[in-house]
């Protein structure tokens, strides 16, 4: 059974059985039929259908912002993630012809020489709880616009995310063999993968997950896609807007929970405007509101489950015994469960796990740095690399501070952001592959080479 506990009261608040070994198995043989004659239909129609899809989950908002709150503990104040998911599915149709298109390498009286993109034909997309809808249409827009066919397995914190997908899609004309949702158990869906049910696997998650994809798609050859852990840093140079940095590095480390794949976890400051930041940042996180998801007036709701926050909790302890200086005290909304402080600390060292592992979490250290060469190594000094945000008025300085960084994204002067038009990638522990942009359909399709000779 797939269960959800709603973190707002720790109630079972969904409730779905598995689908057995034999049943999944069937889902795939009818997904690889039915996307034969799926990619035959013109591209510019699935392009249609998908959009039409997309602007169906649009119209089911009212119901999908509290269904979040009450899956994960967004509040909804925040009104879902429509905005998001609309904006990275219509990028990828609006480049979908040129992203597909033929490379023509000669069509002359003697020879067609023509490299076509080819879809690899079922994609299975395993999709986090965290931003539910967002990371799961990065993968599913642009697989069924390349004429895939999409098993959607989602986190068994928001079950009811893919249910609402299906439905949207379905209604909008997308067959129902075409995209399916399921609920698949960990061994099930290893079994799968092992059995080559797939052409391409993309998996949002922990690292530990990545592994075990990984695991499963040994000696198949399999095309396989991983985001996965992120430590995300923040650099505010000596020629930063201090505040405005610290408005955007605090939100990036806080929205959400602080459960953002490329949430900021740890802030380096020019040591001139390390006080000052902390200051700023201090007041800022005071401000916040915890509380119920479903209360209008919440900022910051708790995490989505209990064990989330516990872990939050116990690198923050061991911080502070190990010297950290915490600034925020205990909100009394705190329960010492899922609802949980939001937490700043200095005096950190990357000794502690605070400033090492995935906190995922509403916490962030802040450290003094002397100049571009320590951020830079104190940056690097991380076994994951998804973004990192820079923050100074000179763009050549951080460019030139962005190729030295081992990451996949960095901003300037932002943080926390999906850029569609930008592949999303990362390196080290984060993983693997790409999505969105030309890039994302790259690596949904494969090339396949025509070399006609007409006489």
């Amino acid at each position: 059974m797939i269960r959800c506990i709603s973190p707002i009261d720790g109630t079972v608040y969904a409730e779905r059985p598995a689908l057995s070994a034999a049943a999944a198995s069937d889902a795939v043989a009818l997904a690889k039929q039915a996307q034969i004659g799926w990619t035959a239909r013109p591209q510019s129609e699935r392009i249609a259908l998908v959009q039409a899809g997309v602007a169906a989950v649009g119209a089911m908002n009212d119901q999908i912002v509290p269904e979040l709150a009450r899956q994960m503990g967004r509040p909804v104040r925040y009104g879902g993630e429509f905005g998001g998911f609309n904006e990275r599915a219509s990028y990828m149709a609006e480049i979908a012809q040129d992203a597909l298109a033929d490379i023509v390498i000669e069509d002359s009286p003697a020879f067609r020489r023509v490299i076509k993109r080819v879809p690899h034909g079922v994609v299975l997309v395993v999709a986090p709880w965290n931003y539910p809808y967002m990371t799961a249409i990065n993968t599913v827009a642009p697989a069924l616009i390349a004429g895939n066919a999409v098993i959607l397995k989602h986190a068994s914190q928001t079950p009811l995310v893919g249910e609402r997908m299906a439905e949207a899609f379905h209604d909008a004309g997308i067959p129902e063999d075409v995209f399916q949702n399921v609920f698949l158990d960990h061994q099930t869906t290893s079994d799968l993968i092992a059995a080559k049910s797939f052409g391409f696997v993309n998996f949002t998650g922990s690292v530990g997950g990545g592994q075990a994809i990984e695991r499963a798609a040994a000696g198949t050859f399999t095309g396989v896609g991983l985001e996965l852990g992120g430590k995300d840093p923040g650099y505010v140079c000596d020629d930063a807007d201090v505040d405005a940095a610290a408005d955007t590095l605090i939100d990036g480390a806080m929205f959400n929970s602080g459960q953002c794949c490329c949430g900021i976890e740890r802030i380096y400051v020019a040591e001139q405007h390390f006080d000052a930041f902390v200051e700023k940042a201090v007041s800022i996180v005071k401000g916040y509101k915890l509380g119920n998801p479903l209360d209008p007036e919440t900022t910051i709701g708790p995490m989505a489950h209990r064990r989330f926050a516990d872990e939050v909790r116990a690198q923050t302890a061991e911080a502070i015994a190990d010297g950290a200086i915490p600034h925020i005290d205990k909100f009394a909304e705190d329960d010492g469960g899922a609802y949980l402080t939001p937490q700043i600390l200095t005096n950190v060292t990357h000794d502690m796990r605070v400033m090492r592992d995935e906190s995922f979490g509403p916490v962030v250290g802040i450290m003094p740095v002397k100049d571009d060469a320590e951020a830079i190594r104190l940056m690097n000094d991380s076994h994951f690399g998804l973004t990192a945000s820079v923050w100074t008025r000179d763009v050549a300085r951080a460019e030139a501070i962005a190729d030295q960084i081992e990451t996949g994204t960095v901003f300037m002067n932002r943080a926390d952001y999906l850029d569609p038009g930008l592949c999303w990638t990362g390196c080290k522990d984060t993983g693997r592959g790409g999505g969105l942009s030309l890039i994302g359909y790259h690596n949904l399709t494969r090339p396949k080479s025509y070399h006609l000779k007409k006489a």
